[in-house]
C-alpha cells in the first residue's frame, strides 16, 4: 500500500512491479492457474490491478503489464481516496528470460540494440509505446508511470523520449538499462574480438525505420530531452549499465546542449556480474544510493539515436540481402 511519498519507496514498489511482468510469463510458461499464479502477489499489496498484458506478436509471449490503481480493493480496505503519490497507471517491462518460450526473441532483440544502439525496429517498442501513449492520454502524463529492468529498461527508455518528442512527459524508473553497444564494450578485449563482431554486425538488420533529421527537428528534440528526466538505477558492477557513470561522459553542473538524468548509483565492492545486474537488488527500502542528476554524453547519445543513425550504421543493398539471410536462417 502507497503510504510514503519518500524516492527509495517508489523505488522499490517500481522494482516489485518489474518482478510482475517476469512473473507473468514464467506463470504462462508454466501453465500455472489463477489460484497458482506467482505474479499478482507483486501488485496486489499495492493496491494495484492488471488490466493488460503486453504480448510480443512474433511468439506469443508476455514481455509487459500494464497496472492500475485498484480503487475497489482500496475500498476494501477502507483507503477512500487514492493517495498522492501512487500513480494511476504503471506499464512495466521485463528484461531477457533465458528460457526455451523466450531466449529466441529475447535475444533478438538484445542484439538489435548492442549491434545499434536502438530499439525501435523491434514490434515490442510499437506495442510499449501505443500502450503507453494511450493510457497517458487517458489519465494525464502526470499520473502514469513506465518501468522496466535491462533489455526492459532499454525499451522504457526510448518510449520515454518518444512521448517526450510529442510533448508527453512521463516518469521513467529504468533499472540497470543497457549503456552502450557491445562494440564499445569490446574495446578493452582485444582487437581481433572488435573485428569479429563488426562482421557479425554486418549481417543484422538495421536499427529501424529510422531517418535522418533536418535541423529543425534537431532543434525540436534538445527541448524534448531538456524536460524529460528519467530516473536511471545503476551498479557501477554491471557492465551493461555502468558506462551511464563513466566520468568521461558526465558533465558537471547544468549543459543545455545535453540531456539530464536522475542517476542513482549502487557500489558494493567488487560484485560479480550477475548478482550486479540482478533486480531484486532494486526493491529493499534501506539501499544506500548516491543520487545526482547529471548532463550526460552519452544519455543525450543514447536518446537521440532513436531517431538518427550515423552514416556509417547505414548498410548497402547487398548486405541487406546478406542479413536478410541471416534471420531466415536464424528463424527456422
Amino acid at each position: 500500500m502507497w503510504k510514503r511519498k519518500d524516492e527509495n519507496y517508489r523505488r522499490a514498489v517500481m522494482a516489485c512491479f518489474i518482478q510482475a511482468a517476469y512473473l507473468l510469463e514464467l506463470d504462462r510458461q508454466e501453465n500455472r492457474t489463477e489460484q497458482k499464479a506467482l505474479a499478482p502477489k507483486w501488485w496486489v499489496p499495492f493496491k494495484f490491478k492488471l488490466i493488460e498484458t503486453l504480448i510480443d506478436e512474433r511468439d506469443g509471449t508476455i514481455f509487459g503489464a500494464m497496472l492500475e490503481w485498484d480503487r475497489t480493493a482500496a475500498m476494501a480496505d477502507l483507503i477512500l481516496i487514492r493517495p498522492t503519490s501512487a500513480p494511476r497507471a504503471v506499464l512495466t517491462l521485463r528484461g531477457t528470460i533465458l528460457t526455451s518460450s523466450t531466449i529466441k526473441r529475447d535475444l533478438q532483440d538484445d542484439l538489435r540494440f548492442l549491434a545499434w544502439e536502438t530499439l525501435k525496429g523491434s514490434v515490442r517498442f510499437k506495442t510499449a509505446f501505443d500502450a503507453m501513449k494511450s493510457i497517458a492520454i487517458r489519465y494525464g502524463s502526470g499520473n502514469v508511470c513506465i518501468a522496466g529492468h535491462s533489455l526492459g529498461a532499454g525499451f522504457a527508455l526510448q518510449v520515454g523520449k518518444a512521448l517526450a518528442k510529442e510533448g508527453i512527459y512521463i516518469e521513467a524508473h529504468l533499472f540497470n538499462p543497457p549503456s552502450v553497444s557491445l562494440a564499445a564494450s569490446l574495446k578493452n578485449i582485444g582487437e581481433k574480438a572488435t573485428f569479429a563482431w563488426k562482421k557479425v554486425r554486418a549481417m543484422l538488420p538495421s536499427g529501424g525505420d529510422v531517418q535522418g533529421m533536418t535541423d529543425d527537428q534537431n532543434a525540436v528534440q534538445d527541448v524534448s530531452l531538456k524536460k524529460w528526466i528519467p530516473h536511471l538505477y545503476i551498479n557501477n558492477n554491471d557492465y551493461v549499465c555502468c558506462y551511464y557513470t563513466d566520468p568521461s561522459k558526465i558533465v558537471e553542473g547544468n549543459n543545455a546542449n545535453l540531456a539530464a538524468a536522475k542517476l542513482f548509483v549502487l557500489s558494493k565492492g567488487n560484485q560479480k556480474f550477475l548478482e550486479a545486474h540482478k533486480l531484486d537488488q532494486w526493491w529493499a527500502d534501506d539501499l544506500e544510493l548516491q543520487t545526482v542528476i547529471n548532463s550526460s554524453k552519452l544519455i543525450s547519445q543514447q536518446l537521440k539515436s532513436l531517431y538518427q543513425l550515423p552514416t556509417s550504421h547505414l548498410v548497402s543493398p547487398g548486405t541487406q540481402m546478406t542479413a536478410r539471410f541471416f534471420i531466415a536462417a536464424v528463424e527456422q
